[in-house]
């Protein structure tokens, strides 16, 4: 299997990243709408205000100036995070599989740790809410700045987003390397061509518990319910997004909305053997995936509280071990 770089290739990466974005800015709209609207028995928004007109609205609103001791480095981030799922986009792109070290699992696993550490930014780099400072005072026993305005209400959301970071991850980046143990590669090249000589790795018991696994972490890298800790609303309000607004809350929309599509397109890869070949069965079968993902995660969303610590590290931990059982079924 090989796909050569031309001018043809590189227009059909251009269509595939447009209608990447158009669909991803109606995913929001899809779940809301005929998900959890359908679940909760309401009517819902229409599709396109969630995601669509949400970006278009924002682009028009008037930016705020966040207190923060860098806010050109804070309101940076989403466009960071946008860049950094462009990259994992382009790296499963079938026609960039020659780049070896660009389209590898390491790759992906390293374009999302960025992703995830921006959330820890913006949370220790927004000292106010709506330009508002909240700090509040440090009453631990025995402290002696005791009364001092120490702390600030969005730190909650950076500690949060760290412990994500740090252990919160573990089931999807296990669940990545599951194909690559059963291909004995970790080249998106060598895992497609596997698959497509011997079948995809959903059909075998270690695929289909890797995509269990890949599922959960799925949601939790998408911080959606219930593993949304960091955007707790009753208590740090927004999370990280709260002084982001303007052209830079857009951002945050466009920029969900393509990472659930990619992370569709690296299920696909990764456990189907399908990359997405623009005008083709195969790239018709990636958007029924990525549509299809989103569409099962909002309905468990629908169902499901915010999990507090007590609950995140027992599911976390026990995901965690079933994904290595995975890898080790794998191995045989």
């Amino acid at each position: 299997m090989s796909y050569e770089i031309s001018f043809i290739s590189i227009l059909e990466v251009i269509i595939t990243l447009i209608i990447a974005l158009f669909i991803g800015v109606l995913i929001p709209g899809i779940e809301r709408k005929y998900v959890q609207a359908r679940i909760q028995q309401r009517i819902g928004p229409p599709v396109t205000s969630s995601g669509l007109w949400a970006s278009i609205k924002f682009l028009y609103k008037e930016n705020i100036e966040p207190n923060s001791p860098a806010p050109g480095l804070y309101k940076a981030m989403p466009i960071l995070c946008f860049i950094v799922v462009l990259a994992i986009f382009l790296a499963v792109m079938p026609y960039n599989y020659q780049f070896m070290a660009f389209s590898s699992l390491i790759a992906i696993v390293g374009f999302l740790k960025v992703e995830e550490i921006a959330y820890v930014l913006m949370g220790s780099l927004s000292k106010s809410v709506m330009s508002v400072n909240l700090r509040f005072p440090d009453h631990a026993k025995g402290s002696i700045r005791q009364g001092l305005l120490v702390s600030s209400i969005e730190d909650i959301s950076s500690s949060r987003s760290l412990r994500m970071i740090i252990f919160g991850s573990f089931p999807l980046y296990l669940a990545l390397f599951i194909p690559a143990v059963l291909s004995k590669s970790i080249y998106l090249s060598d895992i497609v061509a596997y698959q497509q000589a011997h079948g995809p790795f959903l059909f075998t018991l270690a695929g289909l518990i890797g995509a269990v696994i890949f599922f959960i972490g799925y949601m939790i890298i998408l911080n959606e319910y219930p593993f949304s800790i960091i955007k707790a609303k009753s208590d740090v309000i927004e999370g990280p997004y709260m002084e982001l607004a303007s052209k830079y809350r857009s951002f945050v929309y466009v920029t969900r909305g393509f990472l659930i599509f990619t992370l569709g397109l690296v299920f696909c890869v990764l456990f189907l053997g399908v990359p997405p070949v623009l005008v083709s069965w195969k790239f018709i079968l990636c958007v029924i995936v990525s549509l299809i993902l989103p569409v099962i995660m909002a309905a468990i969303s629908a169902f499901s509280p915010i999990f507090t610590n007590k609950q995140l590290y027992p599911t976390v931990l026990t995901s965690s071990a079933i994904g290595v059982l995975a890898m080790v079924i794998a191995l045989f």
